[in-house]
């Protein structure tokens, strides 16, 4: 059974982070309770979120921005990321039957595929002519499914 909106935020809200992901979450369902089409503007914050919440859960969660050398540290994104929370969390077939449903937002594309470069996101490509209402609000549930899982 599908649950309303507000449940799915409540139950984000219960496992962000309490000073890095909570008071934004705040923001996005207050935002999206008053004005609905706001989807458009919060769809990217909520794939940011659903990327770092499934980084808790793997060993790239904590990494360092950089080296001791100053050189950026690679962490992965996107399908390498959704790989390796599936290939780390084995003993959890649940949480995996939630990881492979997060898939589809999930596209590797070329810079060249893209007709407008602006839209383009290396880790997740959905290009905002296809976000919508209903959209976001499964995206937001699949969040809230989510988010027992996450060790924030």
């Amino acid at each position: 059974m599908f649950v309303s909106i507000v449940e799915d935020f409540d139950e984000i809200n219960r496992y962000a982070h309490f000073w890095n992901w909570l008071p934004d979450w705040n923001v996005v369902k207050e935002l999206y309770e008053e004005f609905p089409n706001s989807y458009s503007v919060l769809t990217p914050f909520a794939y940011t979120y659903l990327e770092e919440m499934i980084r808790t859960t793997t060993s790239d969660y904590g990494l360092p921005l950089f080296d001791r050398n100053e050189q950026p540290v690679r962490v992965r994104v996107g399908m390498g990321l959704i790989n390796l929370a599936l290939e780390e969390n084995q003993d959890n077939p649940e949480y995996i039957k939630l990881l492979e449903n997060t898939k589809k937002h999930f596209k590797f594309t070329h810079a060249c595929n893209d007709e407008n470069g602006r839209n383009l996101v290396l880790h997740g490509h959905v290009h905002p002519r296809f976000w919508s209402k209903e959209s976001f609000e499964e995206l937001i549930h699949e969040i809230a499914e989510l988010s027992k899982f996450s060790k924030f």
